[in-house]
């Protein structure tokens, strides 16, 4: 009896999870087939699905109206910039809350979690008077800095949960044997959390790669990113289904193809700690 209880939860585990699976993948597969339709295919009712005149036009339309190189470039400059930037600053925070808590340490790490909670278009029209100051505004740098910024708390918020994963004792004994800061860091702690922060660095490449919103406000035409290059394709005349399904697989196909190599990676660094 117990065996078969055993049976039938894992084939409904396995069921909701291909449904899962087939549910988020399939927008994905949905734009990509859309990508290969013309125009006229690609707003057919009903929709075709399979049996349609394949044609690259829509790619070769794309690359043609715009400098996607240009783009992509800005996206892994803006994105890589972000994450790495966001790493120097959140290693030191995390090691300090996680090895040496305050009274307010979990009221600063809720304080810092409640800022991704403030919406975005609040503090947009400050920002954008302090770009337009400082001369920041359509530049790679200005953007990194903001990405960074709003993505910090959950960069700190993931490795303070790696490290406090970390037995102190270790460092301590590091530390006896007169191992500095910098040692401390670079030579024991880190190497140990490797995981943990490989995948904080790929879920907030990932972030930054996707985040829309202040891409599409503070950019314009030199630092804009694959994300404005998509946008592009929305016109008062209307939306081009086909070309913009097109542009819409060239910028998610270098992210996608990232997480499709680094997922274990990425799964190795989201169950780090997890058992004992």
């Amino acid at each position: 009896m117990a065996r078969a209880v055993t049976n039938n939860r894992k084939i409904l585990n396995t069921v909701a999870a291909w449904t899962i699976g087939i549910l988020i993948f399939f927008p994905i597969l949905w734009t990509f087939l859309t990508s290969f339709k013309t125009e006229a295919t690609a707003i057919a009712d009903p929709p075709v699905v399979l049996f349609f005149d394949w044609t690259l036009q829509n790619y070769t339309d794309v690359m043609e109206r715009s400098n996607y190189g240009l783009f992509l470039w800005n996206s892994i400059f803006i994105a890589g910039g972000s994450t790495l930037l966001g790493l120097i600053i959140a290693i030191p925070a995390a090691w300090s809350m996680a090895f040496v808590p305050s009274r307010r340490t979990k009221d600063i790490l809720l304080w810092m979690l409640s800022t991704k909670m403030l919406p975005a278009v609040g503090v947009l029209y400050p920002i954008y008077l302090i770009f337009i100051k400082l001369g920041l505004l359509d530049t790679k740098f200005g953007l990194t800095i903001v990405l960074m910024l709003i993505n910090l708390p959950i960069i700190v918020w993931m490795l303070y949960t790696y490290f406090r994963e970390i037995p102190g004792e270790i460092l301590e004994a590091s530390r006896m044997d007169g191992a500095s800061l910098k040692d401390e860091l670079l030579y024991v702690l880190t190497p140990m959390a490797v995981p943990g922060i490989a995948s904080t660095l790929l879920l907030n490449f990932i972030l930054a790669w996707n985040e829309a919103f202040w891409t599409l406000n503070l950019t314009a035409a030199k630092a804009a990113p694959l994300t404005a290059f998509i946008a592009s394709y929305s016109s008062p005349e209307g939306l081009f289904y086909a070309k913009l399904s097109a542009a819409s697989t060239m910028a998610i196909a270098p992210i996608l193809i990232m997480g499709w190599f680094s997922q274990k990676q990425l799964v190795r660094g989201l169950t780090f700690g997890a058992v004992k």
